[in-house]
């Protein structure tokens, strides 16, 4: 019948990813590889260029934890013209600086500094969780794409069974009732195109909303699911892996050294800040000599200094404050510790399973598949076989297909996770 079938599993793959590779796009834009989407999606997403931005923020209080104080300027006038002395005043000028004892500006730029390292490894970690959210959606779009060629794969099955029922109808070998039931299976193959459009259309909105395109824009993909990579490392040297890379643990323990810094600046602040002013004075009296009033004017030099008793505040808040917040982030940061170690193991055994069933669709499944279904295609042509065979061996040919693609799919996802929860690649390279 001019039948083009796959041949076996080997051709399955390679056969939708070639029709993929020639489907029209949404959009007229270049086909995009997986590497180019992320690129994309980390130069473009709106949250992650938002959280870019704050950046400048860190840095500002970096600068602030550095400076000094400001010098305060003291001027003061005096007049006795309110009690009957007019030619009696004073006035003084001075200059005062507030100094920081124990080390206290350096002690701030350490906790600024460090508030800072832990934005770093908080926008790495961002990085890393976009990168696996982008990647995912890569794959549901291109599962859904392939699902799209599956569907005209069915179609086009049921196109030829049509015009095979018609054949056989003009030769009186069936009733027109035969042909009816080949016509709605074509109409449902079609409506199940228009179904897996509508989801397709989604994943691809999705991953335009993920890699920051304006409205109007959407991404043609280009990729291919059949990537035979294994973990070159095993799941201790994983967990291992994990717990040195980790962006969010980088973070927790970066917190975790600010709450050490913020206890010794706490200490250090218990320590009051003095204060050192000089002051030039120029005093005006009036005396009356013999009848005569005369004035007399001094001009002093004056050195002040000044520091509040800790009577009262020795910063015991700010302690007990500091302390909390070192407390807290041993915690989490131990709490953190031992969930990245469940959730690579997690990974590790999701992508054990799903290679599983995608090697027992490679060696069982798929083998007889194709030809199973040339074979019934043939009876029925030469009637050997009734119409329903044929309806049901090609159902099974899509749902084998289709549950082959879907595994496909899940074997990818699931080492999407298990590079994310070790945030390296899958032979050990950093993300």
């Amino acid at each position: 019948m001019g039948i083009t079938v796959f041949r076996g599993a080997r051709l399955l793959l390679p056969g939708v990813m070639c029709l993929l590779a020639s489907a029209p796009s949404f959009a007229e834009t270049q086909n995009l590889s997986l590497p180019q989407v992320i690129e994309t999606t980390l130069n473009n997403n709106g949250e992650l260029k938002s959280f870019q931005e704050e950046k400048g923020i860190r840095d500002a209080g970096v600068l602030r934890a550095g400076l000094l104080p400001n010098p305060t300027l003291e001027l003061e006038a005096a007049t006795g013209a309110l009690t009957g002395s007019g030619a009696e005043n004073s006035l003084s000028l001075g200059v005062a600086q507030e100094f920081l004892p124990a080390g206290k500006r350096a002690k701030r730029v350490e906790v600024a500094e460090r508030e800072l390292a832990t934005y770093r490894w908080q926008l790495a970690d961002r990085k890393r969780t976009l990168r696996a959210e982008v990647e995912t959606a890569f794959c549901d779009l291109l599962l859904s794409e392939q699902r799209l060629l599956l569907a005209e794969r069915s179609i086009d099955l049921n196109r030829q069974l049509l015009a095979v029922a018609k054949d056989r109808l003009a030769a009186g070998d069936i009733p027109e009732l035969e042909k009816n039931l080949v016509e709605v299976e074509l109409l449902r193959s079609e409506a199940a195109r228009i179904e897996l459009g509508r989801a397709a259309l989604q994943g691809r909105s999705r991953l335009a909303s993920l890699m920051g395109l304006p409205p109007g824009e959407s991404p043609a993909i280009s990729g291919e699911f059949d990537a035979r990579v294994s973990p070159a490392r095993t799941l201790a040297d994983l967990k291992l892996l994990a717990l040195g890379t980790r962006p969010d643990l980088k973070a927790l323990q970066e917190e975790k050294g600010r709450g050490g810094a913020e206890m010794a600046l706490a200490r250090a602040e218990a320590i009051p800040n003095l204060t050192a002013g000089i002051a030039l004075s120029r005093d005006t009296t009036a005396m009356e000599i013999g009848g005569v009033e005369g004035k007399d004017t001094a001009y002093t030099v004056g050195v002040k200094f000044s520091m509040p008793i800790p009577v009262f505040d020795k910063n015991r808040a700010g302690l007990q404050e500091a302390s909390a917040r070192m407390a807290s982030a041993e915690s989490r940061l131990s709490a953190a510790a031992r969930n990245v170690q469940r959730e690579v193991e997690t990974a590790y055994a999701g992508f054990l399973n799903a290679e599983q069933v995608v090697s027992l669709y490679r060696a069982q499944i798929l083998q007889q598949l194709e030809e199973n279904l040339r074979l019934t295609q043939e009876a029925y042509r030469l009637g050997e076989v009734d119409l329903l065979a044929v309806i049901q061996e090609q159902k099974k040919f899509y749902e084998i297909s289709d549950g082959y693609l879907a595994a496909l799919h899940a074997r990818r996802t699931a080492l999407v996770q298990l590079e994310s929860a070790v945030a390296a690649d899958i032979n050990g390279g950093a993300q």
